[in-house]
């Protein structure tokens, strides 16, 4: 059965999609079969993945045959169509067959009352009993179509029922982070919210009607991987003083406020698991000295893109597995270029590797 990850942070900006699709190609790079999941109605995964950048293209795709995006596949459930919910179509991933996108559907968003409803009500309407079960159910149908080990599922930053519903049911998660003000602070919020969650979603897998519904809610009870730090500028090899600071306090914040909360929800792996994914590349072994508890140690610390971002969104291509003719530079900037695709590719490396090890006894 595919192992689902959530990627959350309820604030924007963080990088989850970029994130959810070179990590995914990653793991598809090491044999692991992927499918990533689109779950923002702004539908940026979508977009970048298949290189659309207008509506039209958009809407062809949604016009075309079957069921194509996560608003169609739901939609016998909160349409009440007269049909079962089956697996999406996905769409193939130019130069990656071992990886799938489940595209998106701004239509999405239209869910998002009905399932606060539903998921709001002590079990007393029968007719909205299959809601909460639905996006899980499509998820795991869908991977089993494409025979998946893992879905890595790209959310918006809100705290509505959608999201709350996709951690609740997905069997671990990971909290990207910017290095900043707002981060920080959501270290302190998440430690709020993700109990309230946890604590609805065991009692949603109490009740009856959820536990009997056709799309029944899931057993699952989600645990964290990690933060993912990026996005900041390196001076001297180490991050620049003003971005260091923030970082400095996310890890401070997770490791003194989020994780002991975790800890006290059963929202953590067991101590050797973190500790035998902290062994993985030799910066990360130098890096775990500062903590005293893996856990709080970040899966994935990657600094700014700079102009490979805009090369790997018009290739449709990851950060670190850019071509020479796609790069179009020559001389001394390709191959400073070139430099930083490497170590790009290697901390992913180590990122996809952690992440199987944190995983693989499941």
């Amino acid at each position: 059965m595919a192992k689902q990850i959530a990627l959350f942070n309820h604030k924007g900006g963080v990088g989850k999609t970029t994130t959810t699709f070179n990590l995914g190609w990653m793991l598809a790079n090491k044999g692991k079969k992927v499918i990533i999941v689109d779950c923002d109605p702004q539908c940026s995964l979508t977009g970048m993945v298949l290189g659309f950048k207008r509506t039209e293209s958009f809407e062809l795709m949604y016009a075309s045959d079957g069921i194509t995006n996560i608003r169609d596949g739901l939609s016998p459930a909160f349409e009440s169509r007269p049909k079962h919910i089956e697996p999406v179509d996905c769409q193939s991933i130019e130069g990656q067959p071992n990886m799938h996108l489940l595209p998106g559907h701004i239509g999405l968003a239209e869910y998002e009352v009905t399932l606060g409803v539903a998921q709001a009500l002590t079990g007393s309407l029968v007719t909205l009993q299959n809601l909460p079960g639905s996006l899980h159910y499509l998820f795991d149908r869908t991977a089993e179509k494409y025979n998946a080990d893992f879905i890595l599922v790209d959310m918006s930053p809100s705290l509505g029922p959608i999201n709350q519903n996709l951690l609740t049911t997905s069997d671990y998660f990971i909290v990207p982070m910017f290095p900043d003000y707002f981060s920080a602070m959501a270290t302190v919020s998440l430690a709020s919210i993700l109990p309230k969650w946890s604590a609805w979603a065991k009692y949603a897998k109490t009740m009856d009607l959820l536990k009997n519904a056709i799309y029944p809610f899931p057993d699952k009870h989600p645990k964290f991987l990690g933060t993912i730090i990026q996005n900041f500028r390196v001076k001297k090899g180490i991050p620049a003083a003003a971005f260091k600071r923030w970082i400095d306090e996310i890890k401070y914040g997770v490791a003194r406020t989020l994780i002991p909360i975790l800890r006290e929800n059963d929202m953590l792996l067991p101590d050797e698991l973190y500790y035998k994914a902290s062994e993985i590349g030799s910066d990360y072994i130098q890096r775990s000295l500062f903590f005293e508890d893996t856990a709080s140690q970040p899966i994935l610390q990657v600094s700014d893109f700079n102009t490979l971002i805009a090369l790997s969104q018009e290739h449709n291509a990851p950060v670190f597995d850019l071509s020479d003719e796609q790069l179009e530079k020559s001389g001394i900037v390709l191959e400073k270029m070139k430099k930083s695709m490497k170590r790009f590719r290697v901390l992913f490396s180590d990122g996809a590797n952690r992440i199987i090890t944190l995983t693989e006894n499941a």
